[in-house]
């Protein structure tokens, strides 16, 4: 029975292994070497890298074990409980070390906006504009709620210098610092290192409670370069952006005011075809039709005159000879509201936004300043896109010798590394309010916190170390003489800017000056025509009078090569070129 049962187990061994020969083999599904949730991490982050890590394989080995070790489980070891979150300390600073030894930065996705498997192997056979956009719409239906609901933006992975790339792939020139902001270029590691440092010794003190170094120290370098009296005797109120800054001088004007014994100033006068911030005070003295219109009814109105644009005077008139009709309506309107009525006027020496990087002209800023000065009305000058250098002076205002009351300041101030505002006020403004009541009646959660500010230390001494300022000046005129040559396509009207600070017009008809109808969206397609150039610029609309005209603003970082510089005008003329043939057809 023993050597039957033997046999028959015999028979069925030899029968299995003849099957195993012939039969086709299987393909054997490839198990991960993470489970759960740390495979959802480590397959999202290697996923974002996938392009890079086939081009060089050694890499790939040297990824999944990083990415591994991270997560706390290697191939072969027995499964351990999940860590809920990833060490975000420790993958900085070895971002960090690899910067500084010159590696190459790992590209890493947001998992929320990672694609599934099946969006992956899909979107991989199709073109990276294409994979882009696959990208941004997968982004939309995450829990962000984007600024453009109906657009799919590329996710930006990493940035170095004037570049910023995304997650399929591509790479953009940055030709505007995003809003005209990043004035000393992407991924600067010393400044990467502050806020590290920073970071872990006081990231937050609330300054109902306390005040820092950081924030003291921060104060003295803005007051440092600001104009006149104000270098030495200024005061600084720090806060988190350019909207919160002009709410600030806004506030401020009125306590000052009501301080001095003149309770009835509350009017701000600005001026038509401005911006001045997206919060409700700065709405209100906006000048941007279109920016304005939804919220009209929940801001109380403030007077607005003419702006200085000799391209569409609104006056007809041709400067010198026009007198500057355009700032004495300044004094004009003074006279209609009552001069006991108004706190204040509020300009930008280069409207930036909303039309397209247009100066002053020579005489402007002078007659403002005596105007305000004999009705008592503060002079604000908004410099949240013109001051720390980007038109080649420490603020645009010293083109002209003018120290108005108080300089509002943001986006360069930190150069796109951290959210940072700051109000600079002649000293005579807070002392009006230290005999008063002793205190200003306003505050944010994130005024003067010692983060931000150690940023914007490292950003302003990064700016004097290497001279910035002064290169903005000197590369700024070599970018306009290149602009200018763009005018060889018929729909450039005007050319115009200082600095690193450059606007350009397109026009129907160039004689006439008559602009494209709002409906044909021609900045914007400008804007999509650079896109796919590779190069990243500044649309605006609504130039005349809010209501039609186009314009574009290039302000790429101060830190651009010559030959970067040629690059990007290369490939704006490019699109300027697709634009005018697809507005003929």
């Amino acid at each position: 029975m023993k050597r039957h049962a033997e046999r028959r187990r015999s028979a069925k061994r030899a029968t299995r292994d003849a099957r195993r020969k012939t039969a086709p083999k299987k393909t054997r599904a490839v198990k991960p070497i993470l489970e759960g949730p740390a495979l959802v991490r480590a397959t999202a982050k290697a996923a974002a890298s996938l392009k890079t890590l086939i081009e060089e394989p050694a890499l790939l080995v040297e990824e999944a074990l990083k990415e591994a070790e991270q997560i706390g489980m290697l191939l072969g070891e027995p499964d351990e409980e999940d860590d809920p979150e990833p060490h975000d300390s420790e993958e900085d600073e070895s971002f960090l070390r690899e910067r500084q030894a010159g590696s190459r930065p790992r590209s890493r996705p947001s998992p929320g906006i990672v694609k599934g498997p099946a969006e992956s192997a899909a979107s991989a056979a199709e073109s990276p504009g294409a994979a882009a956009d696959a990208e941004g719409a997968s982004a939309g239906a995450t829990h962000l709620f984007p600024r453009n609901l109906k657009t799919a933006y590329p996710v930006a992975v990493r940035a170095e210098g004037i570049w910023i790339h995304d997650s399929a792939g591509r790479k953009y020139l940055d030709g505007c610092g995003g809003a005209v902001v990043c004035s000393i270029g992407h991924g600067v590691a010393e400044i990467a290192e502050v806020m590290t440092r920073q970071a872990k010794r006081l990231a937050f003190a609330h300054s109902s409670q306390f005040i820092t170094r950081e924030a003291a120290g921060l104060a003295e370098r803005v007051a440092a370069l600001a104009p006149g009296d104000m270098k030495k005797t200024g005061r600084v109120y720090l806060v988190s952006g350019g909207s919160e800054a002009i709410e600030t001088a806004l506030k401020l004007a009125r306590q000052y005011h009501v301080e001095t014994g003149h309770p009835g100033k509350s009017k701000i006068i600005a001026r038509w075809q401005s911006y001045h911030g997206s919060t409700m005070g700065a709405l209100s003295v906006t000048g941007n039709v279109a920016r304005r219109e939804l919220y009209a009814p929940m801001f109380a109105p403030m007077p607005h005159i003419p702006p200085c644009y000799c391209y569409r005077c609104p006056y007809g008139l041709k400067y010198p000879s026009c007198g500057i009709a355009c700032i004495e309506e300044l004094e004009t309107a003074i006279h209609q509201e009552g001069p006991e009525s108004v706190a204040a006027f509020l300009a930008e020496p280069i409207v930036g936004a909303t039309l397209g990087a247009v100066p002053a002209v020579d005489g402007y800023w002078k007659r403002a300043r005596e105007i305000c000065t004999k009705h008592n009305v503060l002079l604000i000058a908004d410099e949240v896109m013109t001051g720390v250098g980007r038109t080649g002076r420490n603020f645009a205002v010293d083109h002209w010798d003018v120290v108005p009351d108080m300089i509002v300041v943001g986006k360069g101030l930190s150069g796109g590394y951290a959210p940072l505002g700051a109000v600079i006020a002649r000293d005579f403004i807070p002392e009006a309010l230290e005999r008063g009541r002793g205190y200003f009646e306003h505050g944010f959660t994130y005024s003067a916190n010692p983060l931000s500010a150690a940023v914007g230390i490292a950003v302003l001494d990064y700016v004097r170390k290497n001279r910035l300022i002064a290169r903005a000046a000197r590369m700024g005129k070599v970018l306009g003489e290149k602009l200018l040559a763009l005018r060889r396509h018929r729909i450039v009207g005007d050319v115009r800017g200082l600095g690193m600070m450059w606007g350009i017009e397109m026009v129907k008809d160039r004689k006439s000056r008559e602009p494209f109808p709002a409906s044909l969206r021609a900045s914007r397609r400008l804007y999509e025509h650079s896109l796919g150039e590779g190069l990243l610029i500044y649309p605006g609309s609504g130039t005349r009078e809010g209501q039609d005209g186009d314009h574009v603003i290039v302000a790429p970082p101060f830190t651009i090569t010559p030959a970067e510089m040629d690059d990007l005008v290369a490939r704006l003329d490019r699109a300027l070129a697709k634009l005018e043939k697809s507005l003929r057809s």
